[in-house]
């Protein structure tokens, strides 16, 4: 005799968290607001379900640092320690944290057993720089946004030609990438520095405008793109974290990469 209760089944959702739909209304909403109103009506509505703050902690990343800080200090901060960085860079984010009160400052690192394999002299750098991203920031930040339905990243569309016409909100993964400062300029950015007496990269100075890894990061001569002492000599504008790369270490070429 059948049950008069309908049997219960148990269902996985395996929806994504955001879909496009949920970013173009996000950028509509959003639009002509200001970034650090933004970011704290979206932290205090407590929609965006697991988010967190991905930052280099380059020449820009402070202004970033600093909105967030003051909208939610206890947004996770997330920073990929390819063990390759500046010491200039790490100390550069102990400085941060403390002097803006970040509470969860959080470091992922390569693992340990893909570069002995595929790394063993760390000069991989040097023949394949994909290749080198891609084990020592990309796959790391993949095991950090796991757990994530949102994550705010710091690209600006001045920055270079691969990141023109960069939305606020966009959806990677399933996940909702968050771009505050999309549409601010360089002259917008030297302007928080100086409003909020922000210190600098310890790097800055002394002519690298954009930090990143150690072997692949130069000067930057005067009227070249700010981006310009990455990766000098090679094709190659970004380190795979936000655009698709291909190689024989890349076997998810759909991928977002930094």
């Amino acid at each position: 005799m059948a049950s008069a209760t309908a049997r219960i089944v148990d269902t996985i959702d395996a929806r994504p968290a955001f879909t496009q739909a949920d970013a173009d209304a996000l950028n509509a909403r959003f639009e002509g607001v200001e970034a650090g109103e933004m970011l704290a009506t979206l932290f205090a509505e407590e929609e965006l379900g697991e988010v967190a703050l991905v930052s280099s902690f380059g020449t820009e990343a402070a202004v970033l640092l600093h909105l967030v800080a003051q909208a939610d200090p206890r947004v996770p901060v997330v920073f990929v320690d390819t063990l390759k960085m500046f010491d200039e860079t790490l100390a550069y984010r102990e400085q941060l944290i403390d002097q803006f009160g970040i509470e969860n400052a959080s470091v992922v690192t390569p693992d340990l057993d893909v570069l002995a394999a595929k790394d063993e002299n760390g000069l991989r750098w040097s023949y394949d720089p994909d290749g080198c991203c891609e084990i020592r920031k990309v796959e790391p930040l993949k095991r950090a946004k796991a757990g994530l339905d949102a994550w705010i990243s710091g690209r600006k569309a001045f920055q270079s030609v691969t990141r023109q016409n960069l939305p606020r909100f966009e959806i990677e993964d399933g996940r909702l990438k968050i771009n505050p400062l999309g549409d601010w300029t360089k002259d917008d950015l030297e302007a928080y520095f100086e409003a909020h007496a922000l210190p600098r990269h310890p790097l800055e100075q002394q002519g690298y405008l954009s930090v990143g890894c150690a072997p692949c990061t130069s000067k930057v001569k005067p009227g070249e793109d700010p981006r310009a002492g990455r990766w000098r000599g090679w094709d190659k504008t970004e380190c795979g974290i936000h655009t698709p790369v291909s190689g024989e270490d890349n076997d998810e070429a759909n991928q977002p990469v930094f």
